[in-house]
């Protein structure tokens, strides 16, 4: 498994507590904590993570922020991985909020899975993103996205007076880059793009294809995306406008193959797969949370079931943990990635008093 659990830092005027490092999971179970990151050093010490007899799991060690590539990507590829931050935008306390993600390869032969969590200074604003890329046909694509997709969108000329705009030409530029560099190569591998950026008192969400963003507004789950997917009297319109077709095989698919309308890749599904993302707006006051996952969580989880089950769960690395270990408990057979970022009500009154108060969201593309 690659390494997937960069958190970058850009800029030193943001004050940034990285509260729990990326950490493996033991394989026996992925969803205790193991006892280091460093491998047992002998047959007593795998015993002891093996041992029924521990009625606690072994705590964490104290950690140093943001492990090394080399460390994470030493450790099993089946492993559970999660971790999280707090982070006070424009170095002021009064804009807190704070992120946790997990990713887990789950009964997948290999993980396809991209995560992403970045705190950037972009015109002299603090900008954070966060994000999950569910590749398929293979992981090239969810990692490209990773590596390039909130890069070029931090750099686009128009982000900060006019950041609308500027995800939906970052989307697709990104996704025709992407294309280009592959030239003929994995010409059926693609994949999701479900984001958020916070900036200031907007968060703008884009959601690609079938994975999915999700609210709770006093206790309420609210969706913020809406899947893409071929049977959608719109999407299916836009496809046959296109000269594409969908048919039914095991369920509607675009030329019978993507079970998505939209997505980064997949370039012989091109032009009727896009990388266009919707984009909706919503009011901030009164979101306490968000939930960033791919369709290996809801496909078992409703929105409803996400929000209740983490409702009281005030760390959001530890809230993102528990929706991994419920989705894979109630039988999820794919790759599993969340991200949940919670908001501060003191930063979010602190928002309304300026008079920024919205959401912005965009939904963009997957398979």
């Amino acid at each position: 498994m690659k390494s997937q659990n960069s958190i970058q830092i850009e800029s030193q005027h943001a004050i940034i507590v990285d509260v729990v490092g990326p950490t493996g999971r033991n394989l026996t179970d992925p969803f205790v904590a193991a006892s280091s990151f460093s491998p047992p050093r002998g047959d007593a010490d795998v015993e002891a993570l093996r041992s029924p007899a521990l009625a606690d799991p072994p705590q964490l060690p104290p950690l140093q922020p943001h492990q090394s590539d080399a460390m994470i990507s030493s450790r099993d590829p089946h492993a559970l991985f999660s971790g999280g931050g707090i982070s006070f935008l424009t170095g002021s306390r009064a804009a807190k909020f704070s992120y946790g993600y997990s990713s887990f390869k789950g009964k997948r032969p290999s993980m396809e899975d991209f995560y992403e969590t970045r705190i950037s200074e972009v015109d002299g604003q603090m900008v954070a993103f966060f994000g999950v890329f569910d590749g398929h046909g293979g992981s090239r694509t969810a990692e490209y996205l990773k590596n390039n997709l909130f890069k070029n969108l931090s750099t686009h000329p128009d982000f900060i007076k006019d950041t609308k705009t500027a995800i939906v030409e970052t989307f697709k530029q990104t996704d025709a880059d992407y294309l280009n560099e592959e030239k003929g190569q994995q010409k059926d591998a693609g994949s999701t793009a479900s984001t958020a950026v916070l900036l200031g008192g907007r968060l703008l969400v884009a959601n690609v294809g079938d994975s999915r963003v999700v609210a709770s507004r006093a206790g309420l789950a609210v969706p913020l995306s809406i899947d893409h997917k071929p049977d959608r009297s719109d999407e299916r319109l836009r496809i046959e406008d296109a000269g594409g077709f969908i048919i039914w095989a095991g369920t509607w698919r675009v030329g019978g193959v993507l079970a998505v309308s939209r997505a980064f890749g997949d370039k012989l599904l091109k032009p009727y797969v896009v990388a266009e993302p919707e984009i909706q707006e919503e009011e901030i006051d009164g979101v306490d949370f968000i939930i960033i996952a791919s369709d290996g969580l809801w496909n078992v989880l409703s929105n409803e079931d996400a929000v209740a089950l983490v409702q009281q769960v005030t760390d959001a690395e530890a809230a993102a943990r528990k929706l991994i270990k419920e989705a894979y408990a109630r039988g999820s057979s794919d790759n599993i990635t969340c991200v949940v970022v919670r908001f501060d009500s003191s930063y979010w009154g602190h928002c309304l008093a300026k008079g920024r108060n919205r959401i912005m969201i965009i939904n963009g593309c997957k398979l």
